[in-house]
């Protein structure tokens, strides 16, 4: 509130900032009220452990190439025969 020479008084300026003062903790409050809601990420994944981390694996698995690698371990042992003879590298399979 001004004074009529267009100064405030101290006790005005004082009465003022806390009134300020007050409409911000009110306001703080509600916004850490709204977030604390909505950022409890920890409470949702402690219900959800289990599922999280059988899919955290599963896409590590993916991702580092398990599916090709082991396909081709399975699909490679169903098509090697017995090895007859290795010189090296290199062997003669029999293929019966």
């Amino acid at each position: 509130m001004a004074a009529s020479n267009g100064t405030r008084t101290t006790a005005q300026v004082r009465n003022d900032l806390e009134a300020e003062r007050e409409q911000l903790a009110g306001a703080v409050e509600h916004l850490r009220e709204e977030l604390g809601e909505a950022t409890d990420i920890s409470g949702k994944l402690k219900s959800k452990l289990p599922i999280v981390a059988g899919a955290a694996a599963s896409v590590g698995f993916v991702l580092a190439g398990g599916v090709g690698a082991t396909m081709r371990y399975f699909a490679r042992r169903g098509r090697e025969g017995h090895e007859k003879v290795r010189v090296g590298r290199w062997s003669i399979l029999d293929r019966d």
